[in-house]
């Protein structure tokens, strides 16, 4: 799961996380797959939470956490989304029961826990991996990943 390093961002509090995964949100296209990595309590379903609810426009929208479901759909207009957690996957070969290939061709998917994915994210994959900030409540968030996340995501770095 090694990209190209892009950026980071830093932001002070959950409300900065929410604003910064509503711009990717913004950005995503059909094909499109976002590797949430980081630790346990990192802010990756935080992150993947405020990203479905911005592209709904549904800042109540109820986005449970897929760990147990592994995969959650949202059938959103202009652009379905699926939340995976796979920390309970046991092989990468699991992903063909939950239909994460279908669920690609079909919109988008944020997925957590990549590395239980194994080799089996698309190579265009942007990879967000989120690290404890200065204070408690701050994340610092590193993108990377193809090329064309460049331009997509240059709003990001201009603030």
């Amino acid at each position: 799961m090694s990209a190209a390093p892009l950026f980071e961002v830093a932001v002070a509090d959950e409300a900065g996380t929410a604003r910064l995964a509503a711009r990717v949100a913004a950005v995503l296209r059909p094909g499109d797959v976002v590797a949430l990595a980081g630790d346990l309590g990192a802010g990756k379903t935080a992150f993947a939470r405020a990203a479905i609810r911005a592209r709904a426009g549904d800042p109540d929208l109820e986005v449970p956490s897929p760990t147990f479901t592994l995969l959650q759909p949202y059938d959103l207009p202009g652009l379905p989304i699926a939340h995976l957690d796979l920390y309970r996957l046991a092989d990468p070969s699991e992903l063909d029961e939950l239909g994460f290939d279908e669920a690609v061709i079909a919109g988008a998917a944020l997925v957590e826990w990549p590395e239980r994915a194994g080799r089996r994210l698309p190579p265009g994959t942007l990879t967000v991996t989120i690290r404890p900030g200065p204070t408690r409540k701050a994340r610092v968030f590193a993108f990377a990943g193809a090329v064309d996340w460049v331009d997509r995501l240059a709003p990001l770095r201009s603030g």
